[in-house]
């Protein structure tokens, strides 16, 4: 999976990107689908913002976190991301499966008077 890191008002050495890359290690062995991810680290008023942005399965899934300090907004961010992602997963997991069909009032009570209730 290719990881697009873009930062405003932060700098990051090679060694954090590579530890940012490393941390989606697991998102990317349990989605591998997902061809590539953007995150964007902003720092204003003392704060990182960290947002992720991904396409999977034909939809945009994208999670954004707030810190103090920048690590932990990007394990924040990081985390609703995989919880966004694995909703999609289910989504897409129950459109495969035969919904099942409701019957018509006036059909439901016609069953109700046959059956032999005591």
């Amino acid at each position: 999976m290719k990881i697009n890191v873009q930062t405003h008002h932060v700098s990051i050495t090679e060694d954090s990107r590579k530890e940012i890359e490393g941390k989606f290690d697991k998102v990317a062995s349990h989605f591998p689908q997902l061809i590539s991810c953007d995150i964007i680290i902003t720092k204003e008023h003392g704060e990182h913002e960290v947002e992720i942005f991904t396409n999977y399965e034909g939809v945009r899934v994208s999670a954004k976190s707030n810190n103090d300090v920048m690590y932990p907004a990007i394990a924040g961010a990081l985390k609703k991301l995989e919880a966004g992602l694995r909703n999609r997963k289910g989504q897409l997991k129950s459109d495969l499966h035969e919904k099942p069909t409701s019957t018509k009032p006036e059909i439901a009570s016609d069953i109700i008077q046959e059956m032999k209730l005591v």
